[in-house]
Order: C-alpha cells, then sequence, then structure tokens
C-alpha cells in the first residue's frame, strides 16, 4: 500500500524520553512558578489558566493554587492541554536561551529528511503542544528540521488513544487513511490509529519487544513503507 504521508508520535519515537523527563519536565517544573506569577495578566497567559482553572474543576482558583494544581499534573505527567500549552512557552525561553537543543536519534533525522525529500508528507502528533513541538524541531540537536514537516498535531485535535482523533488527522490531511502511516511506540496509540483505518508502525528501541501485533522497528531506517 502507497504511503503519501506519515504521522510520527515524538517521546521515544524520534527523540529519548530521558530527553523530556530529565530535561524538559524538570526545567518547566522550576520555571513556572515565576513564570506565571510574572506573566499572568499576559492575554495568553491569562486564557491557559483559566483553562487550567476549569479542567481542574475549581473556578475561583487563585493563581498560587494554579501552581500547585500545575506541579501536580507535571509530577503525575497528565496529558492536559493548558498545562501542555504552559510548559510550551517556558520551554521556548530555554531553547531560545540555549540552555538545551531538542535530542532526535540519528536515524529518525536522516530518514525524516530521506522522507521529505522524496515527497512524502511529514507531520507530527504528540500530547505536547504545538507550540512545543515545533520548538523542539526548530532548535533540535540537527538544526532547524520544521521545513520537513507539513503540520503538527496535539490534543487539542483529540487525546492519543482515541481512534477519532486519528479520523480527525486524516480528514485534515485530505488523504485515504490507508495511505497515511502512523509511527509511535506506544500499543495503545498504534492500535487507535490502525482503527481509524491507518497503517502502523511500532518503534521500539533499544531491543525492545513490540505488542500488539503492529509492524515493529528498531530504528526509523527499518520502518517499511
Amino acid at each position: 500500500m502507497t504511503v503519501r504521508a506519515i504521522v510520527t508520535d515524538i517521546e521515544g519515537t524520534t527523540s529519548s524520553i530521558d530527553f523530556v523527563v530529565q530535561v524538559l519536565f524538570p526545567f518547566a517544573s522550576e520555571a513556572l512558578p515565576g513564570f506565571v506569577q510574572s506573566h499572568a495578566d499576559d492575554p495568553d497567559v491569562a486564557a491557559i489558566l483559566e483553562q487550567a482553572r476549569m479542567e481542574a474543576g475549581e473556578p475561583g482558583a487563585t493563581t498560587d493554587r494554579l501552581v500547585e494544581i500545575m506541579q501536580q499534573w507535571i509530577a503525575a505527567d497528565r496529558k492536559i492541554t493548558p498545562l501542555k500549552t504552559l510548559q510550551g512557552l517556558i520551554w521556548r525561553h530555554g531553547y531560545e536561551s540555549g540552555d538545551f537543543t531538542g535530542h532526535m536519534y540519528a536515524d529518525a533525522t536522516e530518514w525524516l529528511r530521506k522522507w521529505s525529500d522524496s515527497g512524502i508528507r511529514l507531520y507530527v502528533y504528540s500530547s505536547g503542544s504545538v507550540a512545543a513541538q515545533q520548538l523542539l524541531f526548530g532548535h533540535s540537536d540537527a538544526g532547524d528540521l520544521r521545513p520537513l514537516f507539513s503540520g503538527y498535531f496535539d490534543t487539542g485535535i483529540g487525546h492519543k488513544r482515541e481512534e477519532v482523533s486519528y479520523r480527525a488527522i486524516v480528514r485534515e490531511l485530505g488523504l485515504p487513511a490507508a495511505e497515511v502511516l502512523f509511527l509511535s511506540d506506544v500499543v495503545e496509540e498504534l492500535d487507535a490509529a490502525r482503527a481509524a483505518g491507518m497503517q502502523t508502525t511500532q518503534i521500539v528501541r533499544d531491543d525492545g519487544i513490540g505488542t500488539g501485533g503492529h509492524p515493529l522497528a528498531h530504528a526509523f531506517d527499518e520502518v517499511i513503507i
């Protein structure tokens, strides 16, 4: 079956989970209180905080209480849209200040470039906000990779373990689902994409064992298109 577009996850797929857990999350957690206090009146941040109040079910939460709630969300690795959006704003400062660069597996960089050069459209679907995705690829170890991608999706289009999210992505792409390949390390995400009619490949790094009956690749050079 022809592949005309590839949608890729980030954590554990193009980039190390350790980078997110050991670099991005701690940076955001440490910087969050000061960032919220100093930017609470900015329209974009104020809107994020209001969304967080609704998500937490505490419409009257103070700024200090919101900081406490979001720190709890970070510790629990909750995939909550206002938190991810706020983290993206905080990470922007870190990237632009040169505190870190976005980790990329060398094989992912190589094959994303090859696939792009061959005319395959590339997209990202991650639980991190679109802004955070663009920061990682724009300030990656391998330089600015953003020109390789035709678009980005986050939890704004739906949660990653729900079939309806992938159906929505396919509609956005304007392609038959069978011509779209989804890459991820998470079986439940792959199951949802397969249920939506997409092709799938599980990326299992470090000689891991695949589950769920999806085609398996230990690196991007093993992905069969």
